[in-house]
């Protein structure tokens, strides 16, 4: 079984697609889909909504575990992590994954035991919790990663179905 996160970003958008076989977790692929700012906002989403769609097809999850967007000070940004959110659900509907979305405290309560813990704490958890001995950088391709923890910790039922398959 995989699970796939994904960061939302229209710049950088992080993802991160752990397998689970035989009770053991691992990543099997972890990067950032960029886009060039340079370019305009349509073909940007065009383009992500193209390498998501991709992404989703090779790797084939069963879930896609989506960071809820969150409106901070900064609402220009906010909409344009939105608008990637809409794509990569979209994408993930599409491919017929079922979809979830985190919140950033859910994620980070769920891989560091405290949701309030630093973007550094998360990307050490991560690569604790899954053996990975190098960085995980951009910070995007952490998130990602723990995402996609987040939900195996919240979906039991994901894997007795898998253990029964």
């Amino acid at each position: 079984m995989f699970v796939l996160g994904i960061d939302p970003g229209l710049s950088r958008c992080g993802y991160g697609a752990l397998e689970v076989a035989g009770g053991v977790t691992r990543a099997a692929a972890v990067g950032v889909i960029r886009t060039a700012p340079s370019a305009p906002l349509a073909e940007r989403l065009a383009e992500l909504q193209a390498e998501l769609g991709a992404l989703i097809a090779e790797i084939g999850p069963r879930s896609v575990a989506v960071e809820r967007v969150f409106f901070g000070a900064n609402a220009r940004t906010a909409m344009s992590v939105a608008q990637a959110a809409g794509i990569a659900m979209a994408a993930a509907a599409t491919a017929g994954c079922s979809v979830v979305e985190y919140t950033p405290n859910q994620v980070k309560e769920a891989v560091c035991g405290y949701g309030a813990a630093p973007k550094e704490q998360v990307e050490a958890m991560v690569r604790t919790l899954l053996a990975i001995d190098q960085p995980l950088r951009p910070v995007d391709a952490a998130d990602a990663v723990a995402l996609a923890l987040c939900h195996l910790a919240h979906a039991p039922s994901d894997r007795l179905t898998e253990a029964l398959s």
